[in-house]
C-alpha cells in the first residue's frame, strides 16, 4: 500500500461531495413534473446525450469489470464489453434514435404496449427490470471496491456509502441530476483511463515496457481469442452480441434517446456516446494486461484496478483512476435505478394496476412523479443486497443484458419493422426466448441442475447457451405471427403516430388518444 493514502481520501470524498451536490441541486429543474423527471422535459442538446449515452455505457463493469476479466482470461474477454456497448450506441443511433424520439415516449416499455397491448408490456417491464437490477448491482460493486479500497476499510461500507448518495441524488433530481452529474464525471473517467495507460507504457513506468509485453502469455492478447472457440470465440462474440444487440433494449440507454430535443439530436448522439465507448476500449483493457507485470497475483481480481491506481501510478494519476470508475459507476447506476422505478410507476403501476386491474382513472401527474421517487428506494435496496452478496462487475453487465436479449429483442425489431408482428407472436417470443435462456443457465450450473439435469458444456462451446435462445425466440415469434392473423391483427400504424404530452404521459391505449400527429404525412427531421 502507498505511504500515505490521505490524498486518495480527500480527492474521493471531495468528488463524492461533487456528485451529490450537484446532484441535488438538479431538483428545481424537475418542477414537479414526471415528464422531466424520467425523460428532462424532452429537452436536451447533442452534447448531453451523446455524454449520458457515454456515461451509461462506460461504467464499472466496462472499466474496473473489463479490468478485472481482461488480468484472469485475456484481452478479448474484457474488451467485448466497451466493444459491445459501443456497437450498440452505433446501431441505436442508426436504427431507432429518430424514429423512437418522434413518437413521444417516456419508457422503452411503453412501445410495447402500443404495439403488443398490456400483457407484452408487463412481461417486457418485469424482464427489463430484472435486467437493470444485475446491472446497478455490478456498478454498485464497483464503487464498494473503489471507496473501501480508499479508506482502508470492509467492502460492506463502500457500497453502503456509493448507494446512499446515488440515492439521494436520484431521488431529488431525476435525469437531470444524472445530466448535470454525467457531464464531468464521464470525462474526468476517459482522461484517467488514457493517463494511466500511457503512464504505463512510457519510458517513466517502473517496469519497462518490453518487459511488460513480454510477461503477458501470447495467448491472452493474440487474436485467437475471437476466432478459436478453444480460446473462448465463442464467449467472446456471445458477450459482443449480447451487449451489442440484446443492450439496444436497455432502459437507460432508451431514456436519452427519448429525452432529447429531436430526432437528430437522439441519432448524433448515440454516435457520439458510442463513439466515446470504443475510445476507452485500449487503454481499460490493456491496463490489465499491464497488471500481469505489476501485480502478478492477487487474492481478489476486482481489487487489481484500485491497486494499480494507488501503488504504482503517480499521484495525480491514481487518483484520476480512481474517481473516474467511482464515476463512471455511479453515472450508470444513477441512470439505472431511475430506469427501473419509471418502468414500475409508469408502466405496471399505473397502467396496468390501477387503470387495467383496479379500473380506476390513473395518476395524476404529481402523484405519478411522487410513486416514481418512492420506487427508486426499493430498486436500489434490491441492487445493493445483489452487489453485496455477489460482488462480479463486468460479468453481471454481460448477465443483465443477456436476459433481455433472449426474450425482447425480437420483439421489438419485429415490432418495428415487420407489418405482420403482432402480440401474439411476442408473447410467445418472449416467453419461448427467455424460459429457454433461464433453462440452459440452470442447466450449466451443477449445483442448481443436479446430477441427472447438469449439461456440461466443453469450453470452447461456452457461449453458445447466449445465442440460441434469440433465434429460437425469432422463429416462435415469425411462425406465431403467421398463424394468428386474423384472431390477432398487426397494429403496425402506431410506429407512426405521435399522442399530445397528456396522452403519453398518462399512457392510456392508442385507441382513447384525443389528438395526435401521423409522422406519415410529415417530414422526418
Amino acid at each position: 500500500m502507498v505511504a500515505d493514502i490521505a490524498p486518495f481520501v480527500w480527492a474521493v470524498f471531495g468528488f463524492l461531495a461533487v456528485t451529490v451536490t450537484v446532484g441535488v441541486v438538479a431538483v428545481k429543474l424537475v418542477k414537479k413534473s414526471t415528464k422531466r423527471y424520467i425523460v428532462a422535459g424532452k429537452s436536451l442538446p447533442l452534447f448531453f446525450v451523446g455524454t449520458m449515452l457515454a456515461a451509461q455505457s462506460i461504467d464499472g463493469n466496462s472499466s474496473l469489470g473489463n479490468v478485472s476479466l481482461v488480468f484472469q482470461f485475456g484481452f478479448w474477454a474484457g474488451a467485448a464489453i466497451p466493444i459491445g456497448l459501443g456497437v450498440c450506441l452505433i446501431l441505436t443511433g442508426a436504427i431507432f434514435g429518430r424514429k423512437f424520439n418522434r413518437m413521444n415516449m417516456l419508457t422503452l416499455p411503453d412501445y410495447y404496449f402500443r404495439r403488443f397491448g398490456n400483457l407484452t408490456e408487463v412481461m417486457a417491464s418485469v424482464l427489463m427490470a430484472i435486467s437493470f437490477i444485475v446491472l446497478v448491482a455490478g456498478n454498485l460493486a464497483a464503487s464498494g471496491y473503489i471507496i473501501s479500497s480508499v479508506i482502508g476499510g470492509d467492502f460492506f461500507w463502500g457500497i453502503v456509502i456509493a448507494s446512499i448518495i446515488i440515492l439521494v441524488y436520484t431521488y431529488m433530481g431525476g435525469l437531470f441530476s444524472c445530466a448535470y452529474t454525467d457531464i464531468f464525471q464521464i470525462y474526468i473517467a476517459i482522461f484517467g483511463f488514457w493517463a494511466a495507460f500511457i503512464f504505463f507504457a512510457s519510458p517513466y513506468a517502473p517496469i519497462p515496457w518490453d518487459t511488460v509485453m513480454a510477461n503477458i502469455p501470447t495467448i491472452m492478447i493474440d487474436a485467437s481469442g475471437i476466432y478459436d472457440p478453444a480460446n473462448g470465440a465463442y464467449l467472446f462474440w456471445a458477450a459482443v452480441l449480447a451487449l451489442g444487440l440484446g443492450d439496444i433494449v436497455a432502459l437507460d440507454f432508451m431514456e436519452r434517446v427519448f429525452a432529447a430535443n429531436s430526432g437528430r439530436t437522439a441519432s448524433r448522439g448515440a454516435f457520439m456516446g458510442g463513439a466515446l465507448t470504443l475510445f476507452t476500449v485500449l487503454p481499460t483493457s490493456f491496463l490489465g494486461l499491464i497488471a500481469l507485470s505489476y501485480i502478478p497475483e492477487v487474492g481478489d481480481p476486482f481489487t487489481v484496478y484500485p491497486l494499480m491506481a494507488m501503488e504504482h501510478a503517480p499521484l495525480w494519476i491514481g487518483i484520476l483512476m480512481l474517481v473516474g470508475v467511482l464515476g463512471a459507476s455511479m453515472s450508470t447506476a444513477n441512470g439505472g435505478i431511475l430506469a427501473i422505478a419509471s418502468v414500475l410507476s409508469r408502466n405496471l403501476l399505473q397502467g396496468n394496476i390501477i387503470r387495467r386491474l383496479a379500473k380506476r382513472p390513473g395518476l395524476a401527474d404529481k402523484r405519478l412523479l411522487l410513486a416514481t421517487r418512492l420506487f427508486v428506494i426499493p430498486m436500489m435496496g434490491a441492487s445493493f443486497t445483489l452487489g453485496y452478496l455477489l460482488p462480479q462487475p463486468g460479468i453481471y453487465l454481460i448477465l443483465a443484458f443477456d436476459i433481455v436479449f433472449a426474450g425482447c429483442l425480437v420483439p421489438l425489431f419485429g415490432g418495428v419493422f415487420w407489418k405482420k408482428a403482432n402480440a401474439s407472436g411476442a408473447i410467445a417470443s418472449i416467453v419461448v426466448g427467455s424460459a429457454l435462456r433461464l433453462m440452459l443457465f440452470l442447466a450449466t450450473l451443477p449445483e442448481l441442475a443436479g446430477p441427472l439435469y447438469f449439461i456440461s458444456l466443453p469450453i470452447e462451446l461456452a457461449g453458445l447457451d447466449t445465442m440460441i435462445p434469440p433465434l429460437v425466440s425469432l422463429a416462435v415469434f415469425i411462425g406465431v405471427c403467421l398463424g394468428t392473423q386474423k384472431k390477432w391483427p398487426p397494429k403496425h400504424d402506431v410506429n407512426y403516430l405521435v399522442p399530445r404530452d397528456e396522452d403519453a404521459v398518462t399512457r392510456i391505449e392508442v385507441e382513447k388518444w384525443v389528438e395526435y400527429k401521423d409522422l406519415r404525412k410529415e417530414k422526418i427531421e
